[in-house]
């Protein structure tokens, strides 16, 4: 069972879900005009769940920082206000930013 959203908890999902969602993303690639796959379905397979749990576990730790930097401030900001929405994606967009690979 996935952890919802916005709780702070690492997102995951279970291996059923990720074996469908990496064959979804299979399927696109093969479809795909603009995509050559020159390795086996099994290991492109396993590389789509690799990036997928890398990807959530990346999401997992921005999330966590994001709500330690906002509880941080001397003014407590109420979760789930409006203010608390914009400093948290605000916050979130930085730190994404900070992280975003070339």
């Amino acid at each position: 069972m996935a952890a919802p959203l916005g709780t702070g908890a690492i997102p995951v999902i279970s291996d059923d879900k990720a074996s469908h969602l990496a064959h979804l993303i299979l399927g696109a690639l093969k479809k795909s005009a603009q995509c050559r796959l020159t390795e086996e379905d099994g290991k492109i397979l396993r590389e789509i769940k690799r990036v997928v749990a890398a990807e959530l576990a990346l999401d997992a730790d921005i999330d966590k920082k994001v709500r330690a930097k906002l509880a941080s401030y001397s003014k407590q900001i109420v979760e789930g206000s409006p203010e608390w929405d914009v400093m948290y994606r605000k916050t979130s967009e930085e730190e994404q930013k900070k992280r975003a690979r070339p």
